[in-house]
């Protein structure tokens, strides 16, 4: 179910979505609010569960974690069961950062993230012990031209 948020909200969840860090009162000033005014539409955020928590971006080469890795998953099983056990286990691997159900030649699309190929091997080696798969397949990037962008909430035709 889609929201209808009003154009100051928007410009709340832009502003918070660039800069995570903003205290309260550094916000309300972007956005052109009081300090409680704010407060309160962020709480209210919160509770409408748009607002599903506050992350800091970090610098994975400089941790690293150079090697991203798109894993493209196929499989015979559809069964709820199996689909449970999949997500436990894709789930229960700390190094896939992204996981998406997919249409198309493939069933399942993982965003991993690790030091190197020795690495990958072993979350690989996790990845298809537990689990029956008709074929995995490994795409390595070569560079990250963009990640992490901010969500486009479009505020009056204008998305950013």
């Amino acid at each position: 179910m889609r929201l209808i948020l009003d154009k100051i909200t928007k410009k709340i969840l832009r502003a918070m979505q660039l800069d995570g860090t903003l205290s309260q009162r550094q916000l309300a000033e972007q956005v052109h609010l009081s300090i409680n005014a704010c407060w309160s539409r962020v709480q209210n955020l919160k509770k409408q569960g748009i607002i599903t928590g506050q992350t800091v971006a970090l610098d994975r080469e400089k941790l690293g974690l150079g090697m991203v890795v798109f894993v493209m998953l196929r499989t015979r099983h559809h069964s709820a069961a199996w689909l449970e056990g999949f997500r436990k286990h894709v789930s229960s691997i700390p190094e896939v950062i992204d996981f998406y159900r997919i249409g198309g030649d493939y069933d399942y699309m993982l965003k991993v993230i690790t030091e190197d190929m020795k690495s990958y091997d072993l979350v690989y080696q996790r990845l298809i012990a537990e689990v029956e798969l008709d074929s995995v397949t490994s795409y390595f990037a070569m560079e990250a031209i963009e990640e992490q962008r901010p969500l486009p909430i479009n505020i009056d035709g204008e998305t950013g």
